[in-house]
């Protein structure tokens, strides 16, 4: 029993590992491209749209494609998540930058704000609700796409799972999937606590659907 904990730890701790670097390279790149995006409309008219049709390519596809190049390492499992990471991130970047009334951007524009002083000290803050709802997406979602590292060997709570299912092991398939929930839960309740930390209490409301 002793050594079925220390698996069932020592798997969990390698998929929280997965999720947060993935998670954290996905909100920086989500951000990044997002901000830039939000700068240029007609790209964003086409390009989002694209990345939304690209996000719906299953998991597995796309760790397998990259694994003829990258091989049967962490850095598969760590790239492939954290582009699928990057998705909720980026489009709800762009629509809380683009959701900011043109009143507030006009009045700091009349403040003698520059550009980056407006993105910086009104346009981000406004569109921090919608752009943390992003991220506790990407959190959520992240938690059961590194269930997919098991397939190329890497561990993870996926190593449990894909036991389970070929093995026809119900047990096996829980002693995954009910860590890998309670993570989802704490990782969303933490997301929660950030916003709160970060979203001005009148604000925290409009992105807590995103």
């Amino acid at each position: 029993m002793n050594e079925l904990l220390l698996s069932i730890l020592q798997a969990t701790a390698r998929h929280t590992g997965y999720t947060l670097v993935c998670v954290a390279i996905g909100f920086t790149l989500g951000l990044f491209l997002g901000i830039c995006l939000s700068r240029l409309p007609t790209l964003s008219r086409y390009l989002v749209p694209l990345l939304s049709i690209l996000n719906t390519v299953p998991g597995i596809v796309f760790i397998g494609v990259l694994y003829i190049f990258t091989g049967m390492t962490p850095a598969t499992v760590i790239i492939a998540l954290s582009i699928y990471a990057m998705f909720p991130v980026l489009k709800n970047t762009v629509t809380g930058l683009n959701g900011v009334d043109a009143q507030y951007k006009e009045a700091a524009r009349g403040c003698g704000m520059g550009h980056l002083q407006r993105l910086l000290r009104v346009e981000l803050p406004l569109a921090m609700p919608t752009i943390i709802g992003g991220l506790r997406l990407s959190a959520v979602y992240t938690v059961s796409w590194a269930v997919l590292a098991a397939m190329i060997g890497q561990g993870g709570l996926g190593d449990f799972v894909y036991q389970g299912v070929s093995s026809n092991n119900n047990a096996l398939i829980l002693q995954g999937a009910i860590p890998a929930a309670i993570l989802a839960l704490v990782l969303g309740t933490l997301v929660d606590a950030l916003q709160k930390r970060v979203v001005p209490r009148g604000l925290r409301k409009g992105g807590a659907g995103e």
